[in-house]
């Protein structure tokens, strides 16, 4: 049976980032979108959007499509986007999935849920930034994002990511509330993901917070690149 997914990606990237993991989507016969964000194509201005900006604009999509029966699937800082949109969509969805993604609190933003190295250095680069955005400096990304890829590789895809608006870290979204939100929910996460550190501040909390147990898929954080196939598969089965 064909299937509509759409596909969001996390800070920094773009729409481009899901190309390899729609391809396989594709050719098991799925339709999928991979939308990129207000503020995260190559030349935004990103000084006077919001979260809600970026909320709205899917939305919007699924209504400029019409989109139904979707799987909606939120990568990384995503899953803020796809927690805000989800509620006003659900009519229209049939699975929400989580892949390595932070599922909100309730008055809590990004920058709440990262231990302090990452809150300072993101702090530090947005007031540095002169339009309040965010660089991920490549040795951070090379050793604790996309630690399975070759070297050139690495340098291939930072140089593809876009400054992030920090205000997209700041500001929050009401988390879903599961009693009444009648749509299936997962969590997906790559066995291999050590963008946020094991431990305290691990990934595997976000499932607790769901309440329900991740559904695993190889490769780090930038699986979409490194394990496409494998991720693919975790997906379709979430």
């Amino acid at each position: 049976m064909s299937d509509t997914f759409v596909l969001i990606h996390g800070a920094w990237h773009g729409g481009w980032t899901w190309r390899p993991v729609a391809e396989h989507l594709r050719a098991a016969g799925h339709r999928v979108l991979t939308p990129t964000l207000p503020g995260l194509a190559d030349g935004d201005d990103p000084t006077e959007l919001s979260l809600s900006d970026v909320v709205n604009a899917v939305v919007e999509l699924f209504e400029r499509e019409d989109l139904r029966d979707v799987t909606l699937v939120g990568h990384s800082w995503g899953g803020y986007v796809i927690t805000g949109a989800a509620p006003r969509l659900a009519d229209r969805l049939t699975k929400l999935v989580y892949y390595s993604a932070f599922v909100p609190a309730a008055g809590r933003g990004l920058q709440d849920e990262v231990p302090d190295e990452h809150r300072q250095l993101f702090q530090a680069t947005a007031e540095a930034s002169g339009n309040n955005t965010i660089t991920l400096p490549y040795e951070v990304w090379q050793h604790g994002f996309m630690q399975d890829a070759d070297e050139h590789v690495q340098h291939l895809v930072h140089q593809l990511l876009t400054p992030q608006p920090f205000q997209y870290f700041t500001e929050t979204v009401e988390p879903l509330d599961l009693e009444s939100f009648d749509v299936p929910v997962s969590y997906v996460l790559s066995i291999d993901d050590i963008a946020l550190p094991p431990g305290e501040f691990g990934w595997d909390r976000f499932a607790k917070r769901l309440g329900v147990d991740p559904i695993t898929a190889p490769g780090s954080h930038e699986a979409p690149f490194t394990q496409p196939e494998g991720l693919a598969k975790a997906l379709l089965g979430a």
